[in-house]
């Protein structure tokens, strides 16, 4: 009996003992214990200065007019493109927009101009194709009043360099780098070589807007290809059935014709018809061209355009106005903006088809 009273007491010290002991966890090592070191006590410091945060608005840009040039007809292709993303930033942001129309013609944008600026706007987002030359002193005179100019789709390279401070911008491809890319890319991509014919169909007779047409001639002679140039009407200009005949006649006396660059958004449009009036079948003749609309998209999928390169023009519309806006109201200089890297062909189509449908891409 005190044997096992012994054994009891002394299995009580043990437990005791035990949970005096420090425990240590296998994976943490640890903490040598020291004496506390003196602490001088002091005001806590001051929290560091904070900028504003600004409060975000549904319409920031409600105050602002803004008259904006979306170039071609009303509801035209391309230019419907334009004035959708043009429309959905002023959806997005609130600025009051008047929108003017140009069938592309560069002394119609002139004369919309000057009257434009009369009405002192806020801000004007024009497409620059009558070249600095004709532009210049207009935009010189809107600025003076206070009038914020931007471009779109074409530059006006030497009004951007003179007022890139107070938000001249452009947004659109860079026009001789995009016609030579898209030049090279037809050679490469059509299999065709040094000798065979081509045909460029474009603008070479406008200042600026002629630099993408020259890009495109300027690739295929130096893939070795003969080049013959048409210069694309007013008439077709406006409207790209009336270049029909003209298409026609060209296809009927040149028969070994086998590359065809139309350099304008409306005429790519209109492919299957300038083909088919020719005579030929999808893939008879390799066809390429600028920009994306829905019977664009469907000339793609039905062989009869090969290769398009897309320039986004949507963005030529949406961020001319956000330009003018970030300047009027923040200060923000002029950006400048690349829209045209990109090809399309049927191996990629798929994916922009119902885009292009709802005049996006």
């Amino acid at each position: 009996m005190k044997k096992q009273l012994v054994f009891a007491l002394l299995a009580l010290i043990g437990i005791a003992l035990s949970a005096a002991a420090p425990v240590v966890s296998a994976t943490a090592a640890p903490v040598p214990v020291s004496a506390p070191a003196a602490v001088e006590l002091s005001a806590p410091p001051a929290a560091p200065e904070q900028a504003p945060v600004a409060q975000a608005t549904d319409k920031w840009c409600s105050n602002v007019r803004i008259v904006f040039f979306p170039g071609g007809p009303q509801g035209g292709v391309f230019a419907v493109n334009v004035y959708n993303g043009a429309v959905q930033a002023q959806n997005d942001l609130g600025p009051k927009v008047d929108y003017v129309w140009s069938n592309w013609d560069p002394q119609t944008m002139i004369s919309q101009f000057r009257t434009s600026a009369a009405t002192k706007p806020d801000g004007i987002a024009v497409m620059g194709h009558p070249g600095d030359e004709s532009f210049d002193s207009l935009i010189d005179d809107a600025e003076k009043q206070g009038i914020i100019v931007t471009s779109q789709n074409t530059p006006l390279p030497k009004a951007q360099a003179k007022y890139a401070a107070n938000g001249f911008g452009y947004v659109g491809a860079q026009l001789y780098q995009a016609g030579h890319d898209l030049g090279v890319e037809a050679f490469k991509r059509s299999g065709l070589k040094k000798g065979d014919r081509a045909m460029v169909w474009g603008l070479l007779s406008q200042p600026t807007r002629g630099e993408r047409t020259k890009g495109v001639m300027d690739a295929l002679k130096e893939a070795g290809m003969q080049v013959d140039y048409i210069e694309i009407d007013a008439a077709t200009n406006a409207d790209p059935v009336a270049g029909v005949p003209t298409f026609a006649a060209y296809v009927s006396s040149h028969p070994d014709v086998k590359l065809v660059v139309t350099d304008h958004g409306g005429l790519t449009a209109t492919a299957q018809t300038y083909l088919s009036a020719a005579g030929k079948k999808p893939g008879d003749i390799y066809l390429a061209g600028f920009d994306l609309s829905p019977a664009t998209v469907a000339a793609i999928q039905g062989g009869w355009t090969s290769l398009v390169i897309d320039q986004q023009e949507w963005l030529q519309g949406y961020l001319p106005i956000l330009q003018i806006c970030l300047t009027k109201v923040y200060g923000f200089s002029g950006l400048d903006i690349n829209t045209g890297a990109g090809f399309v062909d049927k191996s990629n189509v798929a994916f922009i088809a119902p885009l292009a449908q709802k005049n996006i891409r």
